[in-house]
């Protein structure tokens, strides 16, 4: 077998075998090449892939590469595995979501101000749900937490990167609740992750969670 051929399909194993994304790096060490000829490989596997129009794609995504299924049968298998655990967020923490993605890193009485209300219980329900974080603290009287998306964001949305999400202008046309995955369900209440330690909070979010 020619090594190239050997290599993409290594690469293409370890992928399969993989539950997480693989960053190019960790891919590259596990092959034994250098990162511009992984890089090369991968490119044709997502094109192979794409070409095939079978039940699995290859994508960049979180920073690394992921198998995922094809989303033209995203109905069909979400009606065979419904009973597959799905977060659920409420409309207020959608919108919430959506402020800190483009506006990250923001601190909580950034985000009220945007919103017109408090975001105490939606924050505190993402950051339950892994789906935001606190990054770090402004440096200004108080030092509130500054608060951002995570990896797992990213993980539900399909982006390799923030830069990867809809224009503002996108956004507004096609409404962020439209833009949710087939993993998240948007109700009219706010839940908290039951198996989520709430001593974990920032102190700002103690009091509303």
């Amino acid at each position: 077998m020619e090594e190239r051929t050997y290599t993409k399909g290594l690469l293409e194993a370890l992928l399969f075998l993989s539950s997480d994304p693989i960053k190019l790096s960790a891919l590259a060490k596990s092959a034994g090449i250098e990162k511009t000829e992984a890089r090369e490989l991968l490119d044709e596997l997502i094109l192979d892939y794409q070409e095939k129009e079978g039940g699995f794609l290859l994508r960049e995504i979180a920073g690394g590469y992921q198998f995922i299924t094809n989303q033209k049968y995203s109905e069909i298998l979400a009606h065979i595995f419904k009973d597959k655990k799905r977060e659920t967020l409420s409309r207020g923490t959608l919108d919430t979501l959506a402020i800190i993605a483009y506006k990250q890193p923001i601190t909580l009485t950034e985000l009220d101000e945007i919103r017109g209300v408090s975001s105490r219980a939606m924050v505190a329900s993402l950051m339950s749900k892994k789906l935001v974080k606190a990054v770090g603290q402004k440096e200004v009287p108080g030092r509130p937490t500054l608060y951002g998306t995570t990896n797992e964001f990213l993980l539900h949305f399909g982006l390799s990167k923030l830069t990867d999400l809809p224009t503002p202008v996108e956004v507004k046309e096609l409404k962020f609740e439209e833009f949710s995955p087939e993993s998240i369900i948007v109700t009219d209440e706010t839940e908290m992750n039951p198996d989520f330690d709430l001593s974990t909070l920032p102190d700002e979010l103690q009091e509303e969670a």
